[in-house]
């Protein structure tokens, strides 16, 4: 029983220091400007929603939210088309230099993004994918698809290959096993990797402030960082904006939440 109450108590400060900066930042982006920065104070604040109307009404803030979405949506259905077929084949061929071929793989999602924006700009610039959306594609899949097949290759040895073996004694070739059977085996971890892979294209700020010109083509975490002005930043639709953008990534969690954490911990444990 003690332990019980122990484990509430824990989990209720760690609930609370999780949602209390977001609490905070919900009633200043309802908060006046005038008010923003005054001291607390005991008596009622007023709310409006001037910050959420000004973010759409002036700023158009859904085209950021639209280009994000088709960004992080195209290049997690990439990664996991592409991604899926090669960490399956990583994870039952064996073959010389198996080791190493992972270590690169690995390496070059660690690879400091920084140094590759100079090569990335020309070369997109030169094939005429710069202010695109396949010119923001194209580089998140050098990070993203790295990560997904690293990841998958863990979750396709965790399968029982005895299922495999038995599906092609009966006749079925690879690819139709890989098909309809790993695949779906694997379904946890393919949502774990396609949501991980989403949340970091959502997220990524660098290559997006980097491969596009004008706020056409802008993400959401550039089209946030540009609020500021020439002589001040307006914190409550920044503080909107940041809300907002967190709230469809909140409900796709929460959505996929039970996959998620058997994705994550498939693993560690041996099917």
């Amino acid at each position: 029983m003690r332990v019980r109450t122990a484990n509430a108590i824990v989990a209720g400060v760690i609930a609370f220091l999780a949602l209390a900066p977001l609490m905070v930042a919900l009633v200043a982006s309802l908060t006046p400007d005038a008010r923003l920065f005054d001291a607390p104070s005991a008596a009622a604040v007023r709310l409006v929603g001037d910050h959420y109307r000004a973010l759409f009404a002036e700023r158009a803030f859904w085209v950021p939210i639209r280009n994000s979405l088709i960004v992080a949506t195209a290049t997690t259905i990439l990664a996991l088309a592409l991604g899926a077929p090669c960490a399956y084949a990583l994870a039952r061929w064996r073959f010389r230099g198996r080791g190493a071929v992972l270590a690169l793989v690995l390496a070059m999602s660690m690879f400091p993004q920084i140094s590759v924006v100079p090569p990335l700009f020309l070369l997109l610039r030169a094939v005429g994918l710069i202010d695109t959306y396949p010119g923001l594609v194209l580089p998140y899949l050098t990070f993203a698809m790295p990560l997904a097949v690293w990841f998958l290759v863990t979750v396709f040895r965790q399968l029982p290959v005895e299922i495999e073996e038995a599906a092609m004694m009966d006749g079925a070739s690879r690819f139709t096993t890989f098909r309809r059977i790993a695949l779906p085996l694997a379904a946890p971890g393919l949502v774990t990797t396609g949501l991980l892979t989403f949340l970091y294209c959502w997220n990524e700020f660098l290559f997006a402030l980097t491969f596009t010109l004008g706020p056409e083509r802008h993400t959401v975490p550039v089209a946030i960082a540009l609020f500021r002005g020439q002589y001040q930043v307006p914190w409550g639709e920044v503080l909107a904006a940041a809300l907002v953008a967190t709230t469809p990534i909140a409900l796709l969690v929460l959505a996929a939440q039970r996959r998620l954490v058997s994705g994550l911990t498939s693993g560690g444990v041996k099917g």
